[in-house]
């Protein structure tokens, strides 16, 4: 929470935050404080025209309590889709990632 608040701080007119494995290490608790803070930045921010956040993850529990705390606490609409990147093995015995759209509604 710490390294978001710094961000934050330093990047408020930059209008791009970037967490690559936010979770890592961090508890149920701590999680869920994330989640929180990120709920309440997007919805500060969300009449900034310039603001993304992009968040590279593999933990699919913080990616639902992100939807639950932004639809839920903040009131802020959700985007229509996620996007997904997957490693498959092609025919030809070689690795590709995949990028899939995924409806918020599919998440569980």
């Amino acid at each position: 929470v710490i390294r978001l608040a710094l961000a934050e701080t330093f990047c408020v007119n930059f209008g791009c935050i970037a967490l690559d494995e936010p979770t890592v290490n961090l508890d149920f608790h701590n999680k869920k404080g994330l989640a929180v803070a990120l709920s309440q930045i997007i919805a500060s921010r969300a009449n900034q025209s310039n603001f993304q956040l992009l968040v590279i993850t593999h933990d699919e529990e913080f990616v639902s309590m992100m939807k639950t705390e932004l639809a839920g606490q903040t009131g802020f609409s959700m985007p229509e889709k996620y996007f997904q990147v997957r490693r498959e093995e092609g025919l030809d015995n070689r690795f590709y990632s995949r990028i899939e759209a995924i409806d918020w509604d599919e998440l569980l």
